[in-house]
């Protein structure tokens, strides 16, 4: 059930140059799943719109919440800012995320691009207490590798940076390429020239591909239709072919969205 609530930070810290993970007491961490994003408020006065951030990780207990976001305009910079012991206002849990019961018994591949990569860390995670085998590859632009070592800890990992400082020298298809890897579903979170690929690969392979999209968000819960991406099918009480990434995604069957 969507709700506000404050919550406490209980850490913060910078993993890479821009790159910052917020731990936050809240009790939203009970019922987030993989894929899942929660709208965090600067609470500045100033910038009143909630900042959609994909949830990285929950703790052992889920008391808390692990996000992992890219400080890049003014209001995720407040955010950043905050320390222990702040308070956040938080909407959520926002959005339908992975089906893990649905990937039992196939193999998956997870691939993250830039602020794509940490949503895919709380999936392999999940996917690894389901006992379902995953391998991740994380695309970066350069050597900074942010959340590599936690992914090493959880699955089989591969890395592509486009200076080709680190892993394969390109992008996560390139890396694909290079390794030979196959699996019977994909997982993925990236920009969107990143996810258009990711689309037609599943096409030509034949892998089950779900994509998470990223937008620009106003409200959060479908009633702005800023965050419209257009669809296969019409939508049968519509009658058009546009649905909400925040409330039917951000995670869709490749499938079924035209990017």
């Amino acid at each position: 059930m969507k709700r506000k609530e404050i919550a406490e930070v209980s850490g913060i810290s910078e993993l890479a140059p821009g790159i910052y993970s917020l731990w936050l007491k809240s009790s939203m961490a009970k019922e987030a799943l993989p894929g899942q994003f929660v709208g965090v408020y600067p609470g500045d006065g100033a910038h009143l719109l909630m900042r959609p951030i994909s949830i990285c990780d929950v703790s052992d207990d889920r008391s808390q919440l692990r996000l992992v976001f890219r400080a890049g305009g003014e209001g995720t910079k407040l955010i950043s800012r905050r320390a222990p012991g702040d308070e956040l206002k938080l909407l959520g849990v926002l959005g339908n995320g992975y089906d893990i019961d649905a990937m039992k018994g196939k193999k998956v591949l997870l691939l993250g691009g830039g602020i794509g990569i940490p949503p895919m860390l709380y999936l392999a995670k999940s996917l690894s207490a389901a006992g379902i085998g995953c391998v991740s590859i994380l695309g970066y632009a350069d050597s900074k590798d942010f959340l590599r070592k936690e992914f090493d800890d959880v699955c089989h990992t591969y890395t592509a940076s486009m200076d080709g400082s680190i892993g394969t020298k390109g992008t996560v298809i390139d890396a694909i390429n290079e390794n030979m890897i196959f699996a019977d579903i994909v997982c993925a979170c990236g920009p969107m020239p990143m996810l258009r690929a990711v689309k037609q690969l599943a096409k030509d392979t034949g892998m089950k591909a779900y994509i998470s999209l990223e937008e620009r968000m106003a409200c959060g819960v479908g009633a702005c239709l800023g965050c419209v991406v257009k669809t296969a099918k019409e939508d049968h009480h519509t009658h058009v072919n546009n649905t909400r990434i925040c409330t039917e995604g951000p995670v869709f069957d490749a499938e079924d969205v035209l990017i």
